[in-house]
């Protein structure tokens, strides 16, 4: 029996990466998984990504493995198709257990993205894509949530959103970030009374083929060895995040709410 036999869980950004990850730990542990994001053959922008795969998508990743999965396309800056996809799971499966509000992400060079100087078109794309798309996320879960009295519910934000960038860089992203935490916060106190558990990790510097082919190299420390700046002396893996969303989402973390919890290895943003 798994801990999450009969429950049913959405992830967002499932496609490649962390959201992938996080949708396959949930399915490992029984859950019903819909993976949900703009394409669901996303990991073919990024050699790594696609070198990982062990199926077509994440889907068929899952199914293959025993698991049960749906897969939906969306872009979750457009709150009408989140409401939609989160009536799509509800009429197929009756409930929604878990979110992960996963999607999201950065655009552009940490050299070009300095706090004083951003792109105003950057900057409402990576708002929508992270803050709004997260709260577009919750605020559909939560009435099935509420209405079952139980919920997990959990937010990315990143290392970004706890502390600036040592030149500034990537404002935009580290900005959005840091309002996904404290608007969890918020959430955590909205929906406690109905039972419903609301956190955020943290991920510091992860080793996904994204991160490794576009937001490094254009960083200010491109030629410095991250894991030097990491307590741990390694970058952080894919299942590193997965395991906390895993605490997250089961019986493991049943009094935690209102948490942000990192998950960088001991960073220190240099």
């Amino acid at each position: 029996m798994g801990k999450l036999d009969g429950k049913v869980a959405i992830v967002t950004g499932a496609a490649r990466g962390l959201g992938r990850a996080y949708a396959r730990r949930l399915a490992g542990l029984g859950a019903k998984v819909a993976v949900a994001d703009l394409n669901l053959h996303s990991y073919k922008e990024f050699d790594a990504e696609a070198k990982d795969m062990t199926a077509d998508s994440t889907v068929a990743e899952i199914q293959a493995g025993g698991g049960e999965a749906l897969g939906i396309e969306l872009d979750v800056t457009d709150r009408d198709s989140v409401e939609a996809m989160v009536a799509e799971v509800v009429a197929k499966w009756g409930r929604v257990d878990v979110l992960v509000a996963n999607a999201g992400g950065g655009r552009g060079r940490p050299m070009d993205t300095k706090a004083s100087g951003l792109d105003p078109a950057l900057l409402q794309l990576v708002v929508a894509m992270n803050l709004f798309g997260t709260v577009y996320s919750c605020n559909a879960v939560a009435p099935v949530m509420k209405e079952q009295r139980s919920g997990r519910i959990i937010t990315v934000s990143s290392v970004a959103g706890t502390a600036p960038s040592a030149d500034g860089g990537y404002a935009h992203y580290g900005a959005a970030k840091a309002a996904i935490a404290h608007y969890t916060r918020y959430l955590a106190q909205d929906l406690g009374p109905f039972g419903i558990t609301a956190n955020c990790i943290a991920p510091g510097v992860i080793a996904t083929g994204r991160i490794m082919q576009t937001v490094i190299p254009g960083s200010s420390q491109s030629n410095r060895d991250r894991s030097e700046l990491v307590a741990l002396r390694r970058l952080g893996t894919v299942e590193d995040c997965a395991k906390v969303v895993e605490f997250l989402a089961t019986d493991l973390s049943d009094y935690v709410t209102g948490a942000v919890i990192p998950i960088d290895g001991g960073l220190v943003r240099g």
